[in-house]
């Protein structure tokens, strides 16, 4: 499985966009465009909901770069974490190869850093979603990873330089989605397109030059997901929440989910015959 977190990428602005990447994994796989953030719509509090199966009053992620639990968890792991869905495969698969590359350094607190054989930042001075793409081919091409998240810092950053929806914002959301394409392209030429499962997901969207708040344009979000033995065509029906990412993504990978986590999958496996 190959997890695509693009910071910041709101539903309300993707319909006029040219995003023929993430529009061919729509069709050949499952997606809704109104997956809602956990309150409040900010970055850790959300990417910690999608990874770790639970809402922010039961995680404790309280503020938009939250280096942990900043009230008491119930359900944590011996590192002081709550347990994510790399967390899960570690136990339950432990050998398989875990790797996160990623630009946002406020992402390593929300993923339970200990589950990762390697978990490394493509920060060099400044973000730069060419250079992470690169890293990442390379990373697919030598390493192979079984699961690999990577982590996109952007479009959020256009979205609070120019405002969300703006030209700029577009233009970088239309950037990244030609990043997805040679991600994918990479795979095909490693060999692993074919038995790979490829998610794209967002923590918030915004409003203005900003986002933290309740309205429909902060806290709608983005869940595609694509590749084997997925449902394709399918617009997952009613509302769907971040913790419920983390709980698909689980049972897509085989992996028990714990009875505490308030995520539930989704019904983007391929119905049997």
């Amino acid at each position: 499985m190959v997890i695509i977190g693009l910071d910041g990428l709101g539903s309300a602005y993707l319909d006029s966009l040219d995003i023929p990447v993430m529009r061919s994994l729509m069709a050949e796989g499952s997606y809704t465009m109104h997956k809602r953030s956990v309150n409040p719509s900010s970055s850790a509090i959300n990417w910690a909901s999608m990874f770790n199966g639970l809402p922010t009053e039961l995680h404790g992620y309280i503020h938009w770069n939250s280096q942990g639990p900043e009230y008491p968890c119930p359900y944590v792991t011996e590192s002081g974490f709550p347990p994510t869905v790399f967390t899960l495969c570690r136990d339950q698969r432990p050998k398989s190869k875990i790797i996160g590359l990623y630009e946002w350094g406020g992402i390593k607190y929300c993923l339970d850093t200990v589950a990762f054989d390697a978990l490394r930042s493509t920060y060099k001075g400044k973000v730069d979603n060419a250079i992470t793409t690169q890293d990442v081919i390379e990373c697919l091409t030598t390493e192979k990873p079984d699961l690999l998240y990577i982590d996109y810092d952007s479009p959020d950053h256009d979205g609070h330089t120019s405002g969300f929806g703006s030209p700029e914002y577009s233009a970088k959301v239309e950037e990244l989605d030609t990043y997805i394409g040679e991600i994918i392209d990479a795979l095909k030429q490693a060999g692993m397109y074919e038995e790979t499962v490829i998610v794209i997901v967002s923590d918030h969207g915004g409003v203005g030059r900003g986002h933290g708040n309740l309205s429909l344009e902060e806290m709608e979000a983005p869940l595609i997901i694509s590749g084997p033995g997925i449902r394709k065509g399918y617009e997952i029906p009613g509302l769907v929440m971040q913790y419920d990412a983390a709980a698909t993504m689980a049972d897509i990978l085989g992996l028990s989910i714990p009875d505490f986590w308030r995520g539930r999958p989704l019904p983007v496996k391929e119905l049997a015959l």
